[in-house]
């Protein structure tokens, strides 16, 4: 009997051994850091929106379970694409934040991205993507003083690229294909210049 006993004991010593081994091993597995992880694109610091170059970007390395979908890869031609929205350094850059397809998907159907160059660049520094505006054409000359016209009404601005203000200043508006011909037309004969309304929503 007494020797059943420490019989006994001995097993129950080396179950709780075992128990004991196998707790260390999982609490190891589980301070072990995680080695997987997947590198994408993001901004190397703030960045206000417009043209992207290959200086505005760095490669940085991100677990799995946090890279946002659309991420961009490194090896993706990004440089002189158009950024639609500012960006905070360190932010994964996504297919949804780059002037394209991506971009414009949220508008729907139909919608195309149309740049126009206003006249007064300081209106255009108040636009922020989002903002909804009309776009109002003038005469190049103002003989006869014809009076300004609607020729876009509530039109989203997409991006305000920047860059060379001297013919005035560039921005890129979601608007229907008629409304591009109706700024293509409008531009190419006159002035023109924004009202900003409220933001969609």
């Amino acid at each position: 009997m007494r020797a059943f006993r420490r019989l006994l004991g001995r097993r129950h010593r080396l179950i709780a051994a075992a128990v004991a081994a196998l707790a260390t091993v999982c609490a190891l597995v589980g301070l072990r850091p995680d080695t997987a992880s997947v590198t994408v694109l993001a901004a190397a610091r703030d960045l206000p929106g417009g043209t992207l170059e290959a200086a505005d970007l760095k490669t940085v390395a991100l677990r799995p379970d946090t890279v946002p979908d659309g991420a961009v890869k490194p090896g993706t031609p990004v440089a002189g694409r158009v950024l639609a929205g500012p960006m905070r350094r360190g932010e994964a850059l996504t297919d949804a934040r780059l002037l394209g397809p991506s971009l414009l998907a949220a508008y729907g159907p139909g919608t195309v991205a149309t740049p126009v160059r206003v006249a007064d660049p300081e209106t255009a520094r108040l636009l922020s993507p989002g903002d909804v505006v009309n776009v109002l054409a003038a005469p190049s000359t103002w003989e006869g003083a014809a009076p300004a016209r609607t020729v876009a009404e509530d039109v989203t601005v997409l991006t305000t690229p920047g860059g060379e203000q001297g013919q005035g200043a560039l921005i890129v508006l979601a608007t229907t294909s008629d409304q591009a011909v109706e700024l293509a037309s409008a531009q190419a004969g006159g002035h023109l210049s924004i009202t900003i309304n409220h933001h969609r929503g």
